[in-house]
C-alpha cells in the first residue's frame, strides 16, 4: 500500500497543488493514536486557547504544515460538531426546526439536508488528527488534496482509470467536512468535493478552489492511474494547442503589409 510520503511526491509531481495534501485520521480513543503525536499535535483549546472549526483545522494543516489534534471541546461548529460525531444530532436538527428558524428555509427542506447529511455515531471519536500528509507522523484513513478544477479533474481520470464509470460525490453547499471526511470513510471511496460556505468563510477555501479525497484503500489505484493518464498525455498543467496560425486584426495585417513593402 502506498506510503504517505509516495502519495505526497505523486502528488507534487503530477497535480502540483498551491497547498499541502493533508492526511486525517480520525481517533476512537486518543490513548489509541501514537502517544507522543496526541501530545505534540495543537489542540486548539489547549495550545492555542481558541476554538475551531473542522475546516480551520484542514486549512492550517495544509497552509501552515501544522499538525493539529480537533476535540470535541476545540471545535465551535455545531454543523461539523454534529458530523464528527462530538455532538449528538438531536431532535430540532431531525426535523429541520433548527435551522430553519433562522435560514428562512421550509422546515421540511432542512429535515431533508439533515437526513441526508453524512456523520458519524456521537461518541465514535475522541479527535480527529490533520497534518500536512508529507509530514504526517501517522497513518492517514484518507487525503484530502484542495486544487483547481483542472488538478482536481487530473484526480477524477486518475482515479477511475483502470475501474471506468464515474465518482459518484455528493454536494449541498454547506458541511463540506462531511463529505471530505465522513462520506469518505464511509463510502470508501474517492470524491470531488464543492467546498462549503463555512470552508470558504473559515477554512478560506479560495474561489478557484476544489477539494479531492481518497481512502487509504483507493491510494493505489490513484497513484498508478496518475501515472498511466499522465504516459497517456493527460497531464496538469493541462496542455494547450498552440499548433494553429493566428488571424491578426486588419491594423495589424496593414501594419504587416506596410513594412514589408520595400521588400516586394
Amino acid at each position: 500500500m502506498a506510503t504517505s510520503t509516495a502519495i505526497h511526491q505523486a502528488l507534487a509531481f503530477y497535480i502540483r497543488p498551491s497547498t499541502f495534501a493533508v492526511g486525517v485520521l480520525p481517533l476512537p480513543k486518543l490513548a489509541d493514536g501514537p502517544p507522543d503525536l496526541v501530545k505534540k499535535a495543537k489542540a486548539p483549546k489547549r495550545d492555542m486557547g481558541q476554538t475551531i472549526t473542522v475546516c480551520m483545522g484542514v486549512g492550517m494543516a495544509r497552509r501552515y504544515g501544522w499538525t493539529l489534534l480537533v476535540r470535541r471541546e476545540d471545535n465551535v461548529c455545531p454543523l461539523g460538531g454534529i458530523a464528527m460525531g462530538f455532538e449528538p444530532a438531536k431532535e430540532k436538527f431531525w426535523d429541520g426546526s433548527l435551522f430553519a428558524e433562522y435560514t428562512g428555509r421550509p422546515k421540511e427542506a432542512v429535515a431533508r439536508y439533515a437526513a441526508e447529511t453524512k456523520r458519524f455515531d456521537f461518541g465514535a471519536y475522541e479527535g480527529i488528527l490533520v497534518a500536512p500528509l508529507h509530514a504526517a507522523e501517522f497513518e492517514p484513513a484518507l487525503t484530502i488534496v484542495y486544487g483547481d478544477s483542472a488538478q482536481v479533474m487530473r484526480l477524477v481520470q486518475a482515479a477511475l482509470f483502470y475501474r471506468g464509470g464515474h465518482l459518484h460525490s455528493q454536494a449541498s453547499g454547506g458541511l463540506d467536512c462531511s463529505d471530505l471526511i465522513v462520506q469518505t470513510l464511509q463510502a470508501d471511496d474517492c470524491q470531488f468535493i464543492l467546498p462549503c460556505n463555512g470552508d470558504r468563510v473559515f477554512g478560506m477555501a479560495q474561489d478557484h478552489e476544489m477539494a479531492f479525497t481518497m481512502p487509504r484503500s483507493k491510494a493505489d489505484e490513484v497513484l498508478k492511474g496518475l501515472e498511466a493518464t499522465h504516459q497517456a498525455g493527460q497531464r496538469y498543467p493541462v496542455p494547450t494547442f498552440m499548433r494553429f496560425e493566428p488571424k491578426m486584426p486588419p491594423a495589424y495585417q496593414k501594419l504587416m503589409d506596410y513594412l514589408h513593402r520595400d521588400e516586394a
